[in-house]
């Protein structure tokens, strides 16, 4: 299925949804990002969005935009940072600082060579850490790509294309389930 497709079955009441996958997938409604940058971001961010149909179909919409490295970047970006969100959450949450001096014990190898360049692989570790909700990621990612004199802007539409592909990849996911209970109701 096209990310066309995908676009056009989400049901009315996700119009907005419609209209912004449309504006965020390209360089002009995601000021600061490069076309590769959109790229990556995407498909990490589909990934996370746990919806197959979408990752699916994002990848193939990009597959002319960047190299298998560089795909395969956006693919470690999404699969570290489904771990790295989940431990660091707990040690943020849970309130008891001692876990938070604890060694992680937990291999982080491809973020020294993730198959991009470095400052991709951060913004899509950002779009992730945002999807699944990690405020202790978030920050020091975004930390990281201020400190390399990324734009707040290009942080911003990082994030922007993450809550739009999240919010696509569910909307399409429930929409069915959604309906005959509203029909049912009705």
């Amino acid at each position: 299925m096209s990310l066309e497709a995908i676009r056009d079955q989400l049901p009315d009441y996700a119009k907005d949804l419609r209209l912004n996958l449309d504006a965020v997938l390209g360089e002009s409604g995601s000021p600061g990002l490069s076309a590769k940058q959109i790229a990556i971001v995407a498909i990490a961010s589909a990934i996370s969005a746990r919806h197959e149909p979408l990752t699916r179909a994002v990848v193939a919409k990009f597959a002319g935009t960047l190299s298998d490295a560089e795909a395969n970047g956006a693919r470690a970006a999404a699969a570290i940072m489904a771990m790295n969100n989940i431990y660091y959450r707990f040690t943020h949450l849970v309130g008891n600082e001692e876990y938070a001096t604890m060694r992680a014990g937990l291999r982080m190898n491809v973020m020294a060579n993730p198959g991009c360049d470095k400052i991709d692989f951060e913004l899509a570790s950002l779009a992730v850490s945002a999807v699944n909700g990690c405020g202790m990621c978030m920050e020091s990612h975004e930390k990281t790509l201020q400190k390399h004199g990324v734009a707040a802007q290009a942080i911003q539409s990082a994030v922007r294309i993450a809550a739009v592909l999240h919010a696509v990849g569910v909307t399409a996911e429930q929409s069915g389930a959604a309906a005959p209970a509203l029909a049912a109701a009705a």
